[in-house]
């Protein structure tokens, strides 16, 4: 096991911990405490748990080295575990809002929260904002995509306990306990939101998409620089985890030996790997200038970037 799996693996564990021990006391306290919007954010902070817990399977597949049947590896897997992430963060989401709307029409007259939810809040601020800190430095630290975004995923739940906090003094100050429960949708619409997010986001490399469509303007301006290269067409690229896999087409003189022709090749791939940051592998196929086909279906050319 790599040193980098050992760190992903070892930073979920405490992200894991660290979301078990607040979403407990947040879901605990929620209900002793009479307060919707801290038992709802302690739920969303149990999602967290399962994401963490994914993550840790997750680590253990995406380092598998590249087999027969997967040749390109196993780094889509964290697509395919931010999809399952989406649709558990989503039925969280929805429990949610049905409960607040539940609440917010119900005919029994509310009591307003103990003083102890806003106690467990402000404690639960403080720990989302180290495990986050922390969960980025590591994601930084190896380059790691699943870090980072559970880092980003945790400095959200800081605002949403940030809003529970403003949500409980409201009901405190003002004496109605209703606003607590209307606390609460809003986090349940947040937590929609945020699964909703992170669905879209993976249908991208799942679909051999990019996230970032000026990869193309940098791949056309790097084979510019490379003398003897021309017409560079069918560009091709998307994501393995968080590496670009780029193929694409050009052109050199027809009357130039293989060799020249390939030292082209090499010369258009090094222009790129300078130019693109975290680069899986390039892939240039050499065509003799004036014979490339017209109408090819797959791939980008310069004039779709006008």
């Amino acid at each position: 096991m790599g040193s980098n799996e050992n760190l992903l693996i070892r930073a979920s564990w405490i992200s894991t911990i660290g979301n078990s021990l607040l979403s407990a006391a947040k879901i605990t306290i929620g209900f002793t405490a009479g307060s919707f919007a801290v038992l709802s954010d302690g739920i969303d902070s149990a999602t967290d748990v399962v994401i963490s817990i994914v993550m840790i399977f997750t680590a253990k597949i995406i380092n598998r080295p590249p087999s027969k049947k997967y040749a390109f590896g196993y780094e889509k897997a964290e697509g395919i575990a931010a999809k399952v992430l989406s649709i558990i963060i989503f039925y969280a989401g929805l429990q949610m809002l049905i409960s607040s709307f539940r609440g917010l029409f119900a005919t029994e007259t509310k009591e307003l929260p103990t003083n102890i939810a806003i106690y467990v809040t402000v404690f639960s601020i403080i720990g989302k904002l180290l495990l986050a800190t922390y969960q980025y430095r590591q994601g930084k630290k190896i380059n790691s995509s699943l870090l980072k975004a559970n880092a980003i995923n945790m400095r959200n739940d800081v605002i949403i306990s940030a809003g529970v906090l403003v949500g409980l003094t409201f009901t405190f100050v003002f004496k109605v306990p209703v606003l607590d429960t209307i606390t609460g949708l809003i986090i349940s619409l947040f937590i929609l939101r945020s699964s909703i997010k992170i669905f879209l986001d993976s249908s991208v490399g799942l679909m051999d998409g990019v996230k970032d469509i000026e990869i193309y303007h940098t791949i056309f301006n790097a084979v510019q620089k490379v003398p003897g290269a021309g017409h560079p067409h069918r560009v091709r690229s998307r994501m393995i985890g968080n590496l670009y896999m780029i193929a694409l087409d050009i052109e050199v003189d027809p009357h130039i030996t293989v060799i020249q022709g390939h030292e082209i090749a090499e010369a258009v791939e090094k222009s790129i790997k300078d130019s693109v940051k975290d680069v899986y592998d390039i892939i240039v196929h050499v065509e003799p200038a004036g014979k490339s086909q017209v109408g090819e279906k797959f791939g980008v050319d310069e004039h779709m970037l006008e």
